[in-house]
């Protein structure tokens, strides 16, 4: 059984409004696929194990805070290995840390 998560709204991160305006590239997820959404203001990391009607439903493998990148392994009533469903409209790109996106800038 799954566990009911109502997910963060993925703003200008929405995977889904991404591919709307370049559907170039999107396919829908299969088995195995790593797929990122937002809840209570972390990454949430979901590994389908299927997809059914715009759904993908699977374990939890990750929650992140996002500006530290820092692992938790619960945050509210969600917890690693917690079984999910994320609808399509709910996925969204990561953002990567402020601290890193400074690390990886090149000097000038």
């Amino acid at each position: 059984m799954h566990k009911h998560v109502e997910w963060d709204a993925p703003g200008g991160d929405s995977v889904m409004s991404h591919h709307a305006r370049t559907p170039a590239g999107y396919s829908d997820p299969g088995p195995g696929d790593i797929l990122s959404a937002r809840y209570q203001g972390l990454v949430v990391r979901v590994k389908v194990e299927a997809y059914v009607n715009g759904t993908s439903i699977g374990e939890v493998v990750a929650l992140i805070e996002p500006q530290s990148g820092r692992r938790r392994k619960l945050v509210g009533k969600l917890a690693l290995g917690d079984t999910v469903r994320l609808p399509d409209e709910c996925r969204a790109f990561e953002s990567r840390p402020a601290d890193i996106d400074a690390q990886d800038e090149e000097p000038q």
